[in-house]
């Protein structure tokens, strides 16, 4: 394997003069179907879409948790949530959340030693300003949220410039200011191989969004006026509508970066990828099934059904990527790293759940190295833990109580809605899960639901 990947690296792929820039956007609670592209029909993303119908789709695509501090934890270390050290949304006051350890080697540190200058812009949630993992021992340049609860308004009092608090005029409106540092940073470092990663905060709740966006929506869904969006900030006169000028006003600061990549020269050696952190909310007044925002799936955020946990992904890199592609391979958010380490031309680390996908990314689906199973631990609501085992889904609710609860399982060739729990037909499926689920699981002095690793 290791002769493979030199030979890889040695391919006319890696031979740009410059190692290539990598773009990773994640959005804040986005659904299976938020997105054109995945079947959205009440609102448009064209720029968005431009990433599937220039680039790769996958089907199969699968967030790190399901609520926001876990799943950047596995983005930035390649540890699935039964072994990372942040597996859950936990505050420290007055601002930020659970640190990860000094120690620990993140994605981007690992790109900078790789050569790659290092961004970050959106919403951090993995540490205190000040402590041992704020953004800024992290990223060469950050400018954003440090705290996940700052960033529940879109109008917040500050935000966060490296170690700097940026005091704000209380009618900015963040996400605007966000996506303009990208952009400077993108053309202030177009002449060097650059990482930026990019968690926009929307469209998690408040349904913030500022009137040129809202308004057409209002007009056409004027029903819904009656209805007042509370979560943290300004109150919202109809929610709907504004969830709508959120996704339409994001979708435009896409297309404004690949717009700057092309007037630059460097989207030929840029790879941006576009995804999600966990499934849809229900905060706010956003209403997911009027959007259909889990498409075909069952569950949303802060669950581990598949509504919960898959989530778009689209990858374009002209020249590299075949156009209008579809993958259909089961990858997480744990192979993020691997991923970037791959395309950067260096080796990703050994202690890692992750599995670079690099190859399916290129079409070259038979080279994809596969996972045995994904897993997932979710610590809140009575614990959970979900098992993807080829086309089988394994889900055990209650596990605080009862670490060995009812195992349900799901086809999810036939039933990816997971509607008929087909466990009592499989047991031997259901024993190989219940084995997955123990052995995946390391016990966390800080975050325990009752399981105890057994062999």
């Amino acid at each position: 394997m290791i002769t493979a990947l030199l030979c890889a690296l040695a391919s006319p792929l890696f031979a740009a003069e410059r190692a290539p820039n990598i773009i990773y956007i994640m959005a804040d609670d986005l659904g299976y179907g938020d997105l054109s592209c995945f079947g959205q029909k009440k609102f448009k993303t064209p720029n968005i879409d431009r990433l599937a119908s220039e680039g790769v789709t996958f089907t199969d695509y699968y967030a790190g948790s399901t609520v926001c501090a876990p799943t950047r934890c596995v983005l930035m270390t390649g540890l699935h949530t039964g072994h990372a050290f942040v597996r859950g949304n936990r505050e420290v006051q007055p601002e930020g959340q659970a640190p990860m350890p000094a120690e620990i080697v993140t994605l981007p540190r690992r790109l900078k030693d790789a050569g790659y200058t290092t961004g970050m812009f959106g919403k951090w949630g993995l540490g205190a300003p000040g402590s041992a993992s704020d953004p800024s021992r992290h990223f060469d340049e950050f400018f954003g949220y440090n705290c996940q609860r700052q960033a529940h308004t879109f109008y917040p009092t500050h935000l966060w410039h490296n170690d700097k608090k940026v005091l704000l005029k209380e009618d900015t409106y963040s996400a605007d200011l966000i996506n303009d540092e990208l952009l400077k940073f993108v053309r202030n470092n177009q002449d060097k191989s650059f990482f930026a990663y990019v968690p926009f905060t929307i469209p998690h709740a408040a349904m913030h969004v500022p009137e040129e966006d809202h308004a057409p929506f209002r007009e056409l869904w004027p029903q819904f006026d009656s209805k007042i969006g509370k979560y943290q900030g300004p109150l919202v006169v109809n929610p709907i509508a504004a969830f709508a000028g959120m996704m339409t006003r994001m979708d435009r600061h896409v297309g404004q970066l690949l717009d700057l990549l092309k007037e630059l020269g460097i989207d030929d050696n840029t790879i941006v990828s576009f995804t999600s952190d966990n499934g849809p909310h229900m905060e706010g007044g956003h209403d997911p099934k009027f959007f259909d925002s889990n498409g075909p799936l069952r569950g949303h955020k802060r669950d581990l059904y598949e509504g919960g946990i898959r989530v778009p992904f689209l990858a374009r890199w002209p020249g590299k990527i075949k156009a209008g592609t579809v993958c259909n391979i089961p990858v997480a958010m744990w192979d993020v790293m691997p991923t970037c380490m791959e395309i950067a031309g260096v080796g990703a680390p050994k202690a890692i759940d992750g599995i670079s996908y690099l190859p399916a990314m290129l079409g070259n689906e038979g080279k994809q190295q596969r996972h045995d199973y994904l897993y997932w631990a979710f610590y809140e609501r009575g614990g959970k833990q979900a098992v993807r085992w080829g086309q089988w889904k394994g889900v055990r609710n209650n596990v605080g109580k009862n670490p060995d609860s009812t195992l349900e399982l799901y086809n999810l060739t036939r039933d990816l809605g997971e509607v008929d729990n087909v466990a009592a037909d499989h047991p031997d499926i259901v024993k190989r899960i219940d084995g997955y689920m123990r052995d995946a699981y390391t016990p966390s002095d800080l975050w325990s639901f009752g399981n105890k690793k057994k062999r």
